[in-house]
């Protein structure tokens, strides 16, 4: 793994002078230059404007895995975060392979050419193939050991964004994360159906506690595919190159599709953990450490937050750290996630967490779904299954889908900011209770 580097601002690169000056606001209502010191004062006008400025600078940037925009974010909000008094900040250089579409769409390719083999009446190669696409998929969608794409594709790097703020030698630590690069649009992610269902009957989709399983669009074809091949069942080997083909093209649409401003998914989060920092700066938290941690590379399928927890497990006790995933915090209602699975669901550790930042979130006033599981991968799930306290706020709209998730209409103007103030004090409150938490849970 690259070393970590103290963070320092270079001319031209990474600077807020390397962006468009004209999106600074007066230093009299906040400081919000990157290079400027931190203001005083952050009351919930000033929150809301230092929130809004962070999203909106840094949509500008086309922030693809692993592309220059990325890096140019990280440096920005480096910079944004180490001119908070009491902030230590680090760019991390870390490993990846780049955006998840071309490994999925040649191993549904894979799966396609298995099918077409076992109708040619070689069912044994196509059976092969067809499992061996199957299991590609799994690897790639459910975090596994990512053999795959570490054969087939070119490594890359990415950078995670570290701040320590708070008692450096305290005994317990909040890891909070977000992740600063964007995800591609696709025909995949259009919500017309999912809106349309919502207006002809409101509080249907509320009965539903999980979205379909998208992955296994992608999983149904080769697995139909060796099926058949196996019992010698052409229509379901035919069942399995539709299936596969649809899924492959479906994903491929996403590949060859452009980059979104990513206002929602997730520079709401970023904003978060700018404003974060501003009220620990105002209002510490006795005996807590606090890592404000922004991952790169996310919309590869979690390589940063991977990367982050490799370098970094020997410092974090489980028994005394807890992580919140703070994702898609953009939308009109602000959700708490009991777990994810692509593949197979998977509730996060610690449910006392997930009750401790609900009973804050009834103290605060603030709306807070609960019972929802979501069927994308976040980053929430590498902390929960390395054995920490994991929790994940995220939000959604009416129609319980994320506002503008992947599409190119996640841009600033149609963010909540209201939810992003919200989830911003939330998180502040929970730090405030996690020493004892911690302490009691042990």
């Amino acid at each position: 793994m690259s070393a970590e580097r103290e963070f320092a601002t270079e001319p031209g690169v990474g600077s807020a002078s390397s962006l468009d000056p004209s999106a600074r606001l007066d230093a009299g209502s906040t400081s919000l230059d990157a290079g400027s010191p931190s203001g005083s004062g952050l009351d919930r006008a000033a929150l809301l404007a230092l929130q809004r400025h962070v999203v909106e600078t840094l949509a500008r940037l086309d922030r693809t895995p692993c592309s220059e925009g990325e890096r140019e974010a990280a440096h920005w909000l480096a910079a944004r975060l180490s001119a908070i008094g009491g902030v230590e900040v680090a760019l991390e250089d870390e490993h990846s392979w780049g955006t998840f579409p071309p490994t999925s769409t040649g191993l549904g390719v894979l799966g396609v050419a298995g099918a077409l083999l076992a109708l040619a009446g070689r069912r044994v190669l196509g059976a092969l193939l067809a499992l061996g696409a199957f299991a590609g998929i799994v690897d790639e969608a459910h975090n596994g050991p990512r053999i795959v794409r570490r054969l087939v594709r070119r490594r890359k790097d990415t950078v995670n964004v570290v701040a320590r703020a708070g008692d450096p030698d305290a005994e317990h630590t909040l890891v909070v994360h977000v992740h600063h690069d964007a995800p591609q649009t696709g025909l995949v992610f259009d919500q017309t159906l999912q809106r349309r269902v919502h207006e002809l009957a409101p509080g249907l989709l509320e009965k539903f506690k999980q979205p379909l399983p998208q992955w296994w669009v992608g999983l149904a074809g080769p697995l139909s595919t060796f099926l058949g091949a196996l019992s010698r069942r052409p229509r379901l080997v035919k069942a399995g190159l539709a299936v596969g083909t649809l899924g492959t093209l479906l994903i491929a649409d996403v590949w060859r599709s452009e980059t979104v401003p990513g206002a929602n998914d997730n520079l709401s989060g970023v904003a978060v953990l700018v404003g974060l920092a501003e009220l620990l700066r105002e209002r510490p938290v006795p005996g807590l450490r606090v890592l404000l941690v922004s991952c790169g590379a996310e919309e590869t399928l979690q390589d940063g937050i991977r990367a982050f927890l490799a370098r970094h497990r020997d410092e974090l006790d489980p028994a005394r750290t807890a992580f919140v995933n703070l994702d898609t915090v953009g939308s009109p209602r602000l959700l708490l996630l009991e777990g994810e699975g692509p593949i197979r669901m998977e509730d996060y550790r610690a449910p006392w967490l997930r009750e401790l930042i609900a009973l804050h979130a009834e103290r605060l006033g603030t709306p807070l779904l609960r019972g929802y599981r979501a069927r994308a991968s976040t980053d929430s799930v590498i902390p929960s299954r390395a054995g920490y306290p994991t929790a994940a706020l995220v939000s959604v709209c009416d129609w319980l889908s994320p506002a503008n998730y992947h599409l190119p209409s996640d841009v600033p103007a149609n963010l909540n900011y209201e939810t992003v103030a919200r989830t911003t004090h939330l998180v502040h409150e929970l730090a405030g209770s996690l020493p004892a938490a911690l302490a009691e849970a042990r």
